[in-house]
């Protein structure tokens, strides 16, 4: 799976999959080369930022779906996660974004915070053929109700993990069968 919004180095990489997010795409959107992204979302938005931000994330997909064979990860706006119904509303209009410029839905993951009202928006849009990607796990249980949701995929924070328990133990690292990011990937892993 490549983690970048840089569509010629997933050209270079040839990933199976590719999940992007709003600073990956700034960092790429910063690059000349992908210019014209940027302009056909704000003509496209006239104005409306909200749908300007989703578009950039869309044209970056979709160029992006021309290169990865499986599946392409968009983020729903990080400021809803804990809003289910403005979550469901996010991910449905995203879709209909990637439909407007033949990309099927079966192509993309629509990419969710695990909060208690993402895993629900998940377990909504599952139902209804949107597949989800859930993001920022941290742990066995909400990798749990992300299972029991229906989610097609989940993104445990294996770094995210290490760095708090690096500033908590005030430690440069972990040897890798102690590192706790790895231990608790293990321990969902297991659970499954």
């Amino acid at each position: 799976v490549s983690d970048t919004g840089d569509v010629e180095a997933i050209k270079r990489l040839k990933p199976q999959d590719a999940t992007t997010n709003p600073s990956l795409i700034y960092k790429a959107a910063e690059m000349e080369q992908y210019a014209h992204l940027l302009d056909n979302a704000a003509e496209y938005a006239k104005g409306d930022l909200s749908l300007a931000m989703d578009k950039v994330a869309v044209n970056f997909g979709h160029e992006i779906t021309k290169i990865v064979p499986g599946y392409v990860s968009t983020e729903v706006d990080a400021r809803l996660s804990f809003d289910t119904e403005a979550t469901i509303a996010k991910a449905r209009k995203i879709i209909d974004l990637y439909k407007e410029v033949g990309v099927d839905k079966s192509r993309i993951l629509i990419k969710i915070a695990a909060t208690w009202e993402g895993i629900k928006a998940a377990e909504v849009l599952e139902k209804e053929g949107i597949t989800c990607n859930m993001t920022l796990i941290f742990n066995l249980a909400q990798a749990i109700a992300c299972a029991e949701a229906g989610a097609t995929l989940i993104s445990p924070f294996v770094g995210r993990i290490m760095d708090w328990y690096k500033a908590d133990k005030k430690v440069d690292g972990f040897a890798p069968a102690e590192d706790p990011g790895v231990i608790s990937v293990t321990q969902i892993y297991n659970y499954y």
